[in-house]
């Protein structure tokens, strides 16, 4: 088990010797490889908590992909549960987690049998619906008298509306207010089969978009009236349902949105995990900065130009708008930039800059992932490292040969 004890000390910070740390720590592996340092990971963990103010945080798997790192986060007081990104993947952490929510309606037949043929899983595993249609696909699956009673949370649209903006944030629940949730959950109670335990809403347009800087004036006024908007709507909501059901939890927020999340009596949990890893999708906040706890390696494997220094890969595109700021960052050494016309390349990726002249066959180039658990997915394993050495090698779902989506 990772030990994530509090940090006082932050390395990170100090760019010209952290990177070179690294360096040295894991001089004998050969690149791609990818580490998570234990101090920077624990650093952000206990952050987190400071930043919930004694909310519970339910671990979202998806930023993680690493059931070493979710075991070890679940083991801190102040955690509780996973928020699981598919069917399948939650039936899988349901042997080590006694709580998962899947945080996305499935259509997942094989899966929806599964669980409903296992008593033991159903009594671990949540679904989440927003439309009876969904109900519908399980009966379908498998009736109601033919299997364990499933356990479904009701999700509400937590975007934000304005006037001159239009729609803000994602598109996920059609039920956006207490009329219609409360229909929902009506509606629930009155299906066998099913029993109505939990709500989510989560507000992306605060937790996922970065608001640091002068030019995000606007983003913070946004971020402020959508917190006081949704605080007023999903309490109503809350209060309406729970009328109907006695719910066991309300989950809420995320990484970016701890403090304001918290802040809303009717959210009894918060569901975050980008911020144990601190990609550079979150150096763009101003509340917080978390530390570069997970990167990876690439080696230098040709020099076309005294200019330019090319690695071996380097294409890890994060999800979402095509665009630069979806592009893995090189952050060691200093100063090195793409080519606009190549860019991160799937199989090779030039570099330029100063620091690109000193470069020379086999070095290492140092990259952070945009999105937390997406780097998950290109390597087999990370590399533990704390105090300047090499603790363990833990595998990611990719390495246990599980790829959800």
């Amino acid at each position: 088990m990772i030990q994530l004890s509090p940090q006082t000390e932050r390395p990170w910070r100090e760019s010209s010797s952290w990177w070179p740390g690294l360096t040295e720590a894991t001089a004998e592996l050969d690149p791609p490889y990818g580490t998570i340092s234990v101090e920077a990971l624990a650093a952000n963990a206990h952050d987190m908590l400071q930043r919930a103010q004694g909310t519970t945080i339910r671990v979202a798997s998806k930023s993680v992909r690493v059931r070493a790192v979710l075991d070890a986060v679940l083991a801190l007081p102040g955690y509780r549960g996973i928020l699981a990104y598919t069917l399948p993947e939650a039936l899988w952490l349901a042997d080590i987690c006694d709580d998962v929510v899947v945080g996305y309606p499935t259509a997942d037949r094989a899966a929806i049998a599964q669980l409903a043929a296992d008593e033991r899983l159903a009594s671990r595993v949540t679904l989440m619906i927003d439309s009876v249609e969904q109900l519908d696909l399980v009966d379908a699956v498998v009736p109601p008298d033919a299997r364990a009673t499933i356990r479904v949370c009701l999700e509400l649209d937590a975007s934000f509306r304005n006037p001159i903006l239009g729609h803000v944030g994602v598109r996920r629940s059609p039920v956006r207010d207490a009329a219609a949730a409360s229909a929902l959950a009506a509606a629930i109670d009155r299906r066998p089969g099913f029993r109505l335990v939990g709500m989510m809403a989560y507000e992306a347009q605060i937790a996922g978009v970065g608001n640091r800087g002068p030019g995000k004036v606007a983003i913070r006024a946004m971020q402020r009236a959508s917190a006081a908007e949704l605080r007023e709507r999903r309490g109503a909501a809350v209060a309406a349902v729970r009328e109907i059901a006695p719910l066991e939890f309300v989950n809420g927020g995320g990484t970016g949105s701890l403090e304001s999340t918290h802040a809303d009596p009717s959210v009894t949990e918060i569901a975050a995990g980008s911020g144990l890893f601190g990609p550079l999708l979150f150096d763009g906040y101003e509340h917080f900065r978390p530390a570069p706890a997970a990167a990876f390696a690439l080696s230098v494997v040709r020099r076309p130009t005294p200019e330019i220094a090319t690695v071996l890969g380097g294409g890890w595109i994060a999800s979402g708008p095509p665009g630069d700021d979806r592009l893995p960052r090189p952050v060691w050494p200093e100063g090195l930039a793409y080519l606009p016309r190549e860019a991160a390349g799937e199989v090779q990726t030039p570099v330029r800059g100063e620091a690109a002249r000193n470069l020379r066959v086999g070095d290492r180039v140092w990259f952070r992932h945009v999105k937390a658990g997406e780097i998950s997915e290109h390597l087999d394993e990370f590399v533990l490292v704390e105090d300047g050495r090499i603790l363990d090698r833990i595998p990611t779902y990719r390495g246990e040969g599980k790829v959800f989506l």
